[in-house]
């Protein structure tokens, strides 16, 4: 946000819980989580859901923005006394500006709130307002989750280059640059995941056998799962 010019140090108003971080030099540091949202008209509820019954913040009218996985609209606005509350899901890409952040606003929010969510979100990276919980609930897993399963599929690979041979090293870069190729190549030319494996399934060169093998060996299945147990254990935090 700061590097996107929407907030100056000075109106930026944070809190923590031990150490005061070496951050955001002339920005608000306090430990006091009530006085942040006194001081601000747009308040960001980052903390783990499990944490967040502990936080005791009142913040009457005031656009509320929750990066919580799990918490409920409803129940945002009931324990924050406003009606204007927006979940939303960044994920870790956010760093570099290259999250991509679903969100979902409850009936009190307005134009200018909607206005502000996108200013946010977009210097994260790319956003969209969805329509309903649900979908936040299921994105969570799939996009939430930001780079962990490209790490997971490139930490498999990597254990199997080493296993036959290559050094650590060198399967680190190669894998590491494959991710990050593949990244690129996609942004650049707009392509849809499912036509870049077209592609190579079609050219039925040596990938083409991995692609297929992987396949019957119940990768597509697999990922599934992972996303469907991410999910339910989104909806159960919401029920908790």
């Amino acid at each position: 946000m700061l590097l996107a010019g929407i907030t100056v140090p000075e109106t930026l108003s944070l809190s923590y819980r031990s150490k005061r971080p070496d951050r955001f030099q002339g920005a608000n540091w306090t430990t006091d989580n009530q006085a942040v949202a006194d001081r601000s008209d747009v308040i960001i509820v980052s903390v783990r859901p499990q944490d967040w019954p502990s936080v005791a913040v009142s913040t009457p009218g005031k656009l509320v923005i929750s990066v919580m996985a799990g918490v409920p609209l409803a129940t945002l606005c009931e324990r924050h006394g406003t009606e204007r509350v927006v979940r939303s899901l960044p994920n870790a890409a956010a760093e570099v500006r290259n999250s991509y952040t679903p969100w979902v606003a409850s009936d009190g929010v307005n134009e200018g709130d909607r206005a502000a969510v996108r200013a946010i979100f977009g210097a994260c990276g790319v956003q969209d307002e969805v329509t309903s919980e649900s979908d936040i609930d299921y994105l969570t897993g799939l996009t939430g989750s930001g780079p962990v399963f490209p790490a997971l599929l490139a930490t498999a690979m990597m254990k199997h280059a080493i296993s036959h041979g290559v050094s650590p090293e060198m399967a680190r870069r190669a894998v590491n640059m494959v991710l990050v190729g593949a990244g690129r190549l996609i942004e650049l030319h707009g392509d849809a995941p499912e036509n870049v494996v077209e592609t190579f399934l079609d050219y039925r060169g040596t990938t083409a056998a991995a692609i297929d093998t992987m396949r019957l060996a119940g990768f597509e299945q697999a990922v599934a799962r992972g996303l469907m147990a991410v999910f339910e254990e989104s909806l159960s935090i919401g029920s908790s």
